[in-house]
């Protein structure tokens, strides 16, 4: 009884995890491009049904554990880029847009292998740049309402030295006592408490295309898809990469007018579901992901009170505990952005641009910085010495970048583990 148990509480707790680590990113990421209360609401179920569908669907399809999960450094570039020409319909354009882009990656090589052309180092700097804002909420917490925050970061602190996996939901716990021992006792009457979708027409312009929609699928493809499959691989399994950016660009497609952004392939709570913790037996383990799926989709039903939650507590006690889920991200981040000696100028170009959150032609500064650090790039690659050597960096790929046959989907076949870009890119520790 207690095997058949295991896997079932793993995905208790990688549904648990998952959802209370993160979701404050997601609601504050949807409200900074236009959102309203209930819009983000919306947003929040609809990803968390979305990914709990995708979950069940996968792993009952191809018997292995892949969890999914939303976007977190895509609901952080939210939060960088901040509201788009169009407001929030262009938003939700843009959201369409990724999802579509995802599910191409599924269906032709040439998309991915366009995505690989990426440099690591580059793609590294850029998410580091776009989680930085988030990151520094937590220091401004402590001046802003100390006494808010201090339990909370104290908290944080304390499990993430004895429980890591505990931490994020402990310190948000704590906040959220404090803003129910310090919030006005009338709370927000105008929000609706039980779960509700609010269907937004989608709009196009090419700013919100341009500086969302593109950022958002490459952020989503090099932080959360390719970490993904280097966690199962790492645990010894073939996952079809093909299949689950069919599944899950689909499902945020169909899911964008909802007010979701983006679901994909988990990292961080896949290693939960994947790992031994689940069961001893892998063949068991997908178990423990379909669980997960399952849980996450009930605990949508709440994002009515976690948006309450939110609206109840001083914003930057909120974006404290959202910076406090992605500290790990960007040490991981800025850890493969500077690893490469021949790209680390080009890539504190790409961080120092898409996090001074220029918007120039409407377009914000991830993409900004992304061009910025490839034209960088180039330029010290065509200096050469007088004998014709590369004064720069070489033609081969560097560390954190990701090689073609490791993030191009050729039908359902999937490389096997191990190379230095899989290695490199897994390390950004997002959900």
């Amino acid at each position: 009884m207690a095997g058949r148990l295991q896997p079932v509480l793993a995905g208790v707790v990688t549904a648990l995890v998952g959802f209370a680590s993160s979701f404050t990113v997601v609601l504050a990421g949807l409200r900074a491009v236009g959102a309203d209360d209930a819009q983000a609401a919306s947003g929040l179920l609809v990803l968390c049904v979305a990914a709990g569908l995708c979950a069940v669907w996968l792993g009952l399809r191809h018997r292995l554990p892949m969890a999914i999960a939303w976007s977190t450094p895509g609901a952080a570039l939210l939060v960088a880029t901040g509201p788009v020409p169009g407001g929030w319909p262009a938003a939700v354009g843009a959201f369409l847009a990724t999802g579509l882009l995802i599910a191409a990656a599924g269906l032709i090589p040439a998309l991915g292998r366009a995505v690989a052309a990426i440099p690591g180092p580059i793609a590294s700097a850029m998410l580091a740049g776009v989680l930085l804002p988030l990151c520094t909420a937590p220091v401004r917490a402590l001046v802003e309402v100390p006494r808010l925050a201090a339990p909370v970061v104290l908290t944080w602190l304390v499990l993430h030295r004895l429980a890591r996996r505990w931490a994020v939901p402990a310190a948000l716990a704590v906040a959220a006592v404090a803003i129910a021992l310090t919030a006005p006792a009338a709370g927000p009457g105008r929000l609706h408490l039980a779960p509700t979708v609010e269907m937004t027409t989608p709009a196009w312009t090419l700013p919100a295309v341009v500086g969302l929609a593109l950022p958002l699928f490459l952020v989503t493809m090099a932080a959360q898809n390719v970490p993904g499959m280097a966690v199962l691989a790492g645990y010894g399994y073939r996952a079809p990469l093909g299949s689950a950016l069919r599944v899950t660009g689909l499902a945020s497609a169909l899911g964008a007018p909802a007010g979701g952004h983006a679901v994909n392939l988990a990292a961080i709570t896949a290693a939960l579901a994947a790992g031994p913790d689940a069961h001893p037996d892998p063949d068991r383990r997908w178990i423990a992901s379909v669980t997960a799926g399952i849980g996450l989709a009930l605990l949508g039903l709440g994002a009515g009170v976690a948006t309450a939650l939110v609206l109840l507590s001083p914003p930057i006690l909120v974006e404290a505990v959202a910076g406090l889920a992605l500290l790990g991200a960007l040490a991981g981040a800025v850890s493969a952005a500077v690893a490469e000696p021949e790209a680390r100028e080009a890539a504190v170009v790409t961080f120092v641009v898409t996090a001074s959150g220029v918007s120039l032609l409407g377009v914000g500064g991830a993409f900004w910085g992304l061009v910025a650090g490839w034209l960088m790039l180039l330029l010290f690659r065509r200096r050469r010495r007088p004998g014709g050597d590369d004064r720069a960096a070489t033609t081969e790929p560097a560390e954190g970048a990701v090689a073609p046959a490791e993030v191009v989907p050729r039908g359902d076949d999937v490389p096997q583990a191990g190379g230095r870009g899989r290695a490199a890119l897994s390390r950004p520790p997002v959900r």
